[in-house]
């Protein structure tokens, strides 16, 4: 099969250079347990957003509901864990304590890490992603599922808002309905809209068969990604940044909590 041409694209920053600065950054938010290390890693994210321009209002926005979540585990954490000074005690069962707010709070920033960081990636279109991947080594596969649930979540997320607009418009106010009536409406809402992904799962599979999808066991393509300095840059810097908070953290005796 004859190779197509390649056309060698050079952006700003090389899509591989922004998925080691996501990897980096999600890498450190999951695995390290410290406030003010978690809270400097967020403000790094959020800096390397701006400069590259991604959407950080949207980002803002998605975060909004975490601090529900976030009352939640502090209580949680509170009540399960008992560490630090309690603010508030119901009996004998601490409902709110300094242990509680810490570990809410790592939660907090650890989402909002990967949250941040990942508004990176989305700054190159799929194309460029799955391109990345494939001359990343990954299997093409995988690169086109990734792909596929880039594109498919927003859709899935639109049709959800489009559905409870269209309640909204029939005169309920889902605010306003009893916590059960709510949780009733959610199911019916949900079970269509989880039906109509699979039925659209359903109709990508059969044309993707359609098109002979794997028919060959190597593919090409004019979009040809190649790495400039300022990626080889990128990358070398976040590797070195990341084992060193690593070392710092587990092997210098960095403290594991400021409780």
């Amino acid at each position: 099969m004859e190779k197509s041409p390649k056309k060698f694209y050079n952006p700003k920053a090389d899509v591989r250079a922004k998925l080691a600065i996501v990897m980096g950054f999600s890498t450190i938010g999951v695995f390290v347990q410290h406030l003010y290390v978690l809270a400097f890693i967020l403000l790094l994210s959020v800096i390397a957003a701006f400069i590259f321009k991604a959407e950080l209002y949207k980002a803002l926005r998605s975060t909004k509901n975490l601090w529900y979540i976030f009352l939640i585990i502090v209580v949680l954490q509170s009540i399960f864990i008992h560490s630090g000074r309690i603010f508030l005690q119901i009996g004998s069962f601490p409902v709110l304590t300094m242990g509680g707010i810490l570990k809410g709070g790592e939660f907090l920033l650890r989402v909002a890490i990967i949250v941040f960081s990942a508004t990176i990636v989305s700054t190159s279109n799929s194309r460029e992603v799955v391109q990345g991947l494939i001359q990343m080594k990954i299997p093409y596969d995988i690169a086109f599922m990734v792909s596929v649930a880039i594109r498919f979540l927003p859709l899935l997320r639109n049709e959800i808002k489009d559905t409870f607009t269209a309640i909204q418009l029939r005169g309920i106010e889902i605010k306003k309905i009893p916590l059960k009536k709510r949780i009733r409406l959610y199911l019916y809402v949900f079970n269509p809209v989880v039906a109509g992904a699979i039925r659209k799962a359903h109709q990508l599979s059969v044309a993707m068969e359609m098109r002979a999808f794997r028919a060959y066991k190597g593919r090409t393509s004019l979009l040809h990604l190649k790495f400039c300095a300022s990626d080889y840059f990128i990358m070398i810097s976040m590797l070195l940044f990341t084992a060193a908070v690593f070392v710092i953290y587990y092997y210098l005796g960095f403290p594991k909590s400021i409780i």
